[in-house]
């Protein structure tokens, strides 16, 4: 047992930071506004918080102001900010040769692929660079579609494998309908997740047991011979981190198996340490044919992405060319990132250390809010993984905000926590408990302490 969760503060706030420049974070401000474009956002509407530096778990704003950073950014700073080993490295890179492309071999491109094959599940041990999650997870579907000659998809609502053009069609959630044409072979199927069960479950025996039925169910009426791969976070992220229940995953290579379906792993948010192993697809005791990573990998330092290959798909392309690839593949500052960060991750034991923090510290204080708060529908994750579903009314689990949306009582709980010093992360009506993996324990001891005060105010909005 680490510790328990208790009144511990969050140091002083306004401690400066040498890096904090007032004048040039409101220039900043002021040309962000003027001619940056920001992702899923109405434009007018914003209004970005300037970061100008950050430390471990921690960013200050342009005032000098420190949040502590619950969120990871978007779940990838998972060694936390500025860690001085993989910077160093970067430099160090960056001094030696900046770039080169992709049909070259060069030493930071090749000890990556070695470090992250070693790690891999089964003989995942061929390594397709890209430069980030979304291609990743394109590329993968293309590999699948070249190697069994099949084109549909099959992945899961509430689910969320990125923004380019196949990969936000492949994702289940409200983020793909605005970009959804129909003319991707995408075809989407319900997961398990027994706090809104599609199946009339009351157990996860039963949950798991009818989900695979009606997974192998449309299959069948889809016609196997069409499909050519199935996409699964192994752990879903952004949709609700929902953990598969006993027998789920297991069946879901079974059936793959059976019908000769490829069966990929996105491991781009719940992979390097975040869920308390390597890969979440470990806690089930199951080999995908092709699994993505981007994020955790390298912290987000420098963009990079990939595609861990089976040796049956990898030899599809032994003696015809594989028709893909990127000018950055396998960037020699990007890999040269992820070499340390593995290396920093295995030399501190920052992948044991956010299994114990999940067991003994995050697991039991989500346990105590929700028996304390009346707000709380379901708490649940893993590592450093977790999330806290907010509903109005426990007995009919009315959202605290609709599904695809926001609400202002949300967006109340939201400015709630960062008035008191925490970055959360957010989505519909969720608050997502993912510092970084190596956080330490008395901070992470007392952002969980905010996060309990805020959920006072959740409870004035439940009944």
């Amino acid at each position: 047992m680490i510790s328990t969760i208790d009144s511990v503060l969050l140091p002083e706030r306004t401690e400066p930071h040498p890096a904090v420049d007032t004048a040039a974070a409101r220039r900043a401000y002021e040309l962000d506004r003027k001619h940056v474009f920001h992702s899923w956002s109405a434009q007018e509407l914003l209004d970005p918080m300037v970061i100008s530096a950050a430390e471990g778990s921690y960013v200050w704003d342009g005032e000098g102001t420190r949040y502590l950073d619950f969120s990871s950014q978007l779940v990838n700073t998972n060694i936390g900010h500025q860690h001085p080993a993989v910077v160093a490295a970067i430099a160090a890179q960056a001094a030696k040769l900046c770039t080169i492309a992709p049909s070259y071999a060069n030493e930071a491109r090749s000890e990556a692929a070695r470090l992250i094959a070693e790690r891999t599940p089964g003989e995942l041990n061929k390594i397709f660079f890209t430069n980030g999650g979304a291609d990743a997870n394109e590329h993968a579907v293309r590999m699948a579609r070249l190697h069994t000659g099949r084109q549909k998809v099959l992945s899961a609502y509430r689910s969320y494998h990125g923004g380019t053009q196949l990969a936000v069609n492949i994702t289940g959630d409200p983020r793909r309908w605005a970009n959804d044409t129909a003319s991707t072979g995408t075809v989407h199927f319900f997961p398990p997740y027994l706090y809104r069960t599609a199946f009339h479950s009351t157990t996860e025996a039963e949950e798991s047991q009818r989900a695979l039925q009606h997974l192998e169910q449309l299959i069948v009426l889809e016609g196997a011979a069409t499909i050519a791969a199935l996409m699964l976070e192994s752990i879903p992220g952004s949709a609700g981190i929902y953990v598969p229940p006993a027998g789920y995953m297991q069946g879901v290579r079974e059936l793959c198996t059976k019908y000769g379906i490829m069966f990929i792993a996105d491991e781009v948010m719940a992979g390097f340490g975040r869920t308390g192993k390597w890969f979440a697809v470990e806690h089930f005791d199951v080999v995908p044919d092709l699994l993505t990573f981007a994020k955790g990998v390298n912290s987000g330092y420098v963009p990079l992405g990939g595609v861990a290959i089976s040796p049956e798909i990898a030899a599809t392309f032994a003696t015809k060319p594989y028709p893909g690839g990127l000018t950055y593949s396998g960037h020699p500052l990007a890999t040269a990132a992820a070499v340390a960060t593995i290396n920093a991750m295995e030399k501190e034991g920052i992948v044991d250390h956010a299994a114990a923090l999940g067991d003994d510290i995050i697991g039991p204080a989500l346990a105590g809010f929700a028996a304390r708060h009346k707000s709380v529908g379901e708490v649940r994750g893993t590592g450093v993984f977790w999330a806290i579903e907010l509903v109005k009314d426990r007995a009919t689990r009315e959202p605290l905000a609709p599904y695809g949306a926001s609400s202002p009582e949300m967006n109340q709980l939201i400015a709630a926590c960062k008035s008191r010093g925490l970055i959360p992360f957010a989505n519909f009506n969720r608050i997502h408990v993912v510092p970084p993996c190596n956080i330490s324990v008395e901070d992470l001891v007392a952002g969980l302490a905010i996060l309990d005060e805020v959920l006072d105010i959740a409870d004035t909005f439940a009944v």
